[in-house]
């Protein structure tokens, strides 16, 4: 896969500009997997001669209407005009402004902001890019580093995550993700339920609900810890799906590891809290 090939340049360049993609989905509705996807792409990692001279990391041309500065490269023509910015993250600003103000792109702007693919096709389909396998490679992109785990974020949790207080455990980004619908995080060494509520700005007992866990419950390292109360049912995709119990493995840690609530695997398996799984053991998921 395309992506794959450019696997540590790619990591650190999402690592690198991931809040600035945040920043501009809660500014303008534009999907943040989509900008970074487009990001990555269009500047080789940061690394294309665009992105070096003129921090342009969308490779945004200087059309008629552009009264900044420019410089030339070969595109679909030799020595076309592109767009020269002060900073990346005025290149961010500016990506955004373009599509806001273009009226073929106004289409997209009545997509789900969780509709990635919607978005990259509709971006082709408006002439974005004359590559005919752009919707493609941007897809790709978006799930091999699995990029549309930033478009569940709000800025003020990647605010939150910046500010935090040294007395609270902060939360690496790359470490949320979604599982049936519901997005979690996983804990780090050390990092209490209370650190993680903190840094969501959710209560500490609606935190426990929803991962159905007493009071005083200290998470485990690099545990699944929900930020919204978890589905009743699986994924239609699991559906009649036996999962076989490993060695200490637990009903909660299987509920959560499907991010489904302990009733219905109870339910699912015709037992109750009072019951005894062992390794080897099947349940039956949906």
């Amino acid at each position: 896969m395309f992506a794959q090939s450019n696997g540590n340049a790619y990591q650190a360049y999402f690592n690198r500009y991931h809040r600035m993609a945040v920043e501009q989905m809660a500014k303008y509705g534009i999907p943040a997997s989509i900008t970074l996807a487009q990001g990555v792409f269009e500047s080789a990692a940061g690394r294309s001669r665009l992105a070096t001279v003129a921090n342009n990391h969308f490779g945004i041309k200087a059309g008629s209407t552009w009264t900044g500065p420019v410089v030339y490269a070969d595109d679909d023509a030799p020595s076309e005009r592109f767009r020269k910015y002060r900073s990346v993250a005025d290149s961010y600003e500016d990506h955004s402004l373009f599509l806001v103000r273009n009226k073929r792109y106004a289409g997209l702007f009545r997509l789900s902001m969780r509709d990635y693919k919607g978005w990259a096709r509709g971006l082709k389909s408006a002439g974005y890019a004359t590559n005919p396998r752009y919707a493609e490679q941007l897809i790709n992109i978006i799930q091999a580093y699995r990029l549309d785990r930033y478009d569940h974020l709000s800025l003020r949790d990647v605010r939150r995550q910046t500010t935090a207080s040294q007395t609270t455990a902060p939360i690496d980004i790359g470490q949320i993700g979604c599982c049936n619908g519901s997005c979690y995080v996983r804990t780090q060494r050390g990092q209490t339920l209370r650190d993680i509520a903190r840094n969501f700005d959710i209560s500490e007992r609606r935190l426990r609900k929803y991962n159905e866990v007493p009071k005083g419950y200290k998470p485990a390292e690099g545990e699944i810890i929900y930020l919204e109360k978890k589905r009743s049912k699986a994924d239609k995709s699991l559906k009649h799906h036996i999962h076989i119990v490993r060695p200490g493995e637990t009903f909660h840690t299987i509920a959560q590891r499907y991010g489904i609530r302990l009733k219905t695997l109870y339910k699912n398996n015709g037992l109750t809290p009072a019951a005894h799984i062992q390794a080897g053991q099947g349940l039956l998921i949906r």
